[in-house]
């Protein structure tokens, strides 16, 4: 099994201790434990006086009941009996593709998008075929290309919705089509939708769309709280009893603390996701500003999510110029060759305001200072 080094990661991982202004980031703001027993009405010394009388056990091993409950709520038609807490996101992923795909059978992968979603299948001895996004097609995969790509052989299809780097949404009408795409050949839909979109629009969860469609979430970037460590999967009986199985064998349980954590901000949800609307929104008004007044940058704007993907008119390397832009400024962005595309920056825009703005001006001067 061979895996190579996970571009984004890497990246953040040497350098986001050496940043003053972070805007590579993709999580909405992150709460501290306090702000969040604030949003949700809860006293501090309550919450402490519990904590304090829990067994730190394994717990509940696929989640807590209330857990359990309050992320099928999340869900049009998945009882909580189908629901998998997970070491987030990331570890949903594995568990399902660990689960589900091997030697010989063929993947097609969102691409660019997390990493993960091509790499595993490919350690795992898939055939992967990449199904690419242009920016000329506002970065959303042609569904034509998809019905080229799927055979009779296809086992999974993969998808990042909202897509990280670009920000952009697949909508109901776009789902929709896609699970008839992927019921031609009985494929299932592993969809990553831990990036929310504020824009109004309810994109529905793909396990709601498709009996074998495969939903992986998590508290890390549109509930703030990427420091618990807690996701989930949702999905159809069948796959769910696989994935108990192979779970033992990579997590056997996610935390009493950090379940107790998660539990009470999904049951507060409507709170965090009012605080996070106001910076989504407030802060790409910021970014859209920016981007209209600075001459070497543009995008296509993102659906109201908390990634961004912006086309620098520059002449260098764009590795080499996000090492200057981090040292000479301190300012730290993704380079778009870590997604391998050249001359982009990802930007994750919901941080602090100030933050952001002063990012913001600091990347424009050196961009002027290069031309």
């Amino acid at each position: 099994m061979y895996l190579p080094r996970f571009g984004v990661e890497e990246w953040l991982n040497a350098h986001e201790n050496d940043a003053l202004y972070d805007i590579a980031g993709v999580s909405i703001s992150s709460l501290t434990l306090g702000e969040l027993l604030k949003l949700a009405g809860k006293a501090p010394e309550d919450f402490y006086n519990e904590l304090a009388e829990k067994t730190l056990d394994y717990g509940w091993i696929e989640g807590s009941p209330d857990f359990k409950r309050a992320v099928s709520e999340l869900y049009r038609d998945i009882p909580e009996q189908q629901i998998l807490q997970t070491n987030g996101a990331t570890g949903a992923n594995l568990l399902v593709m660990y689960a589900l795909i091997s030697s010989g059978d063929h993947v097609i992968s969102h691409y660019p998008s997390y990493q993960q979603l091509y790499d595993i299948p490919k350690s795992l001895g898939a055939e992967v075929d990449l199904w690419e996004i242009s920016e000329e097609e506002d970065w959303l995969p042609n569904l034509d290309k998809l019905r080229q790509l799927v055979g009779p052989t296809t086992k999974m299809i993969c998808i990042n919705n909202a897509n990280n780097p670009t920000g952009a949404v697949m909508d109901e009408a776009y789902l929709r089509e896609l699970v008839e795409i992927a019921k031609s050949c009985d494929a299932y839909i592993l969809a990553d939708e831990i990036y929310h979109t504020f824009d109004g629009r309810t994109i529905p969860a793909i396990a709601d769309l498709y009996e074998k469609g495969i939903s992986v979430n998590s508290l890390s970037k549109t509930y703030s709280l990427p420091g618990i460590r807690v996701g989930w999967v949702a999905s159809n009986p069948q796959v769910t009893q696989l994935l108990k199985d192979y779970r033992d064998y990579t997590l056997i349980c996610a935390g009493v603390f950090d379940d107790m954590v998660a539990t009470l901000a999904l049951q507060h949800r409507e709170q965090i996701l009012s605080r996070n609307s106001e910076i989504v929104t407030n802060n790409l008004g910021i970014l859209d500003t920016w981007i209209a007044n600075e001459p070497k940058a543009s995008f296509v704007k993102p659906a109201f999510v908390s990634t961004s993907f912006v086309k620098l008119d520059i002449a260098e390397p764009i590795e080499d110029f996000c090492l200057e832009l981090l040292n000479d400024y301190g300012v730290l962005v993704v380079p778009g060759n870590r997604f391998d595309f050249e001359g982009y920056v990802r930007i994750g825009y919901c941080c602090q305001e100030e933050v952001l703005r002063e990012g913001l001006d600091r990347l424009s001067q050196k961009l002027h200072e290069s031309s």
